[in-house]
């Protein structure tokens, strides 16, 4: 694996709420440099300094990763799992009740 590369990619919301892969540091750094400046709080400060701390090889990208991770979970970031969008239809559609 190269280096940077984080082991299972992060699926997070972008733009009107499209699911986007980030596959590396790299990735994670530029969504985190992109947020708007109104927006960083310390859950960003942290998360951009790991990534930064990762791109200098001073820590593990996988650490990276669950820093990005934690970020994008406090601001709601995070795509569900494709696999559980996949079950929750198929259930509801089987079942006339579900709405």
């Amino acid at each position: 694996m190269k280096p940077g590369m984080f082991e299972q990619p992060l699926s997070i919301l972008v733009g009107l709420g499209f699911p986007a892969e980030v596959r590396s540091v790299m990735e994670a750094y530029r969504h985190l440099v992109e947020w708007p400046a109104s927006s960083r709080d310390a859950a960003h400060s942290v998360a951009l300094k790991a990534c930064n701390a990762a791109l200098r090889g001073e820590i593990e990208a996988e650490t990276a990763r669950g820093l990005f991770a934690a970020f994008a979970e406090k601001h709601d970031l995070l795509a569900p799992d494709s696999h559980i969008l996949a079950a929750s239809r198929l259930h509801r559609d089987r079942d006339p009740h579900v709405r």
